[in-house]
């Protein structure tokens, strides 16, 4: 089965090798048939504290690190520059 990747922005970088992603999503109401933006934020393991607030970024599923955290960021050319 293949693993899901995600596309967020990093809210915090403020534990040591982890940062918090909020991944949004948009819907359209099954009664009101209005979009509806949803966001959910995930913990994901940045190995080299590479990346800052702000920054886009794609984190993939992995297996549990820790007590909260199950995905992994991708590594990206653009994270680089």
């Amino acid at each position: 089965m293949p693993k899901r990747i995600l596309q967020g922005t990093v809210v915090s970088d403020k534990n040591d090798k982890t940062v918090v992603v909020k991944v949004e999503r948009r819907f359209t109401h099954p009664l009101y048939k209005k979009v509806v933006r949803r966001s959910k934020r995930y913990q994901a393991h940045d190995e080299s504290n590479a990346h800052k607030i702000g920054q886009q970024v794609r984190i993939i599923e992995c297996a549990p690190i820790s007590k909260n955290k199950r995905w992994t960021v991708m590594a990206d050319e653009s994270a680089a520059g």
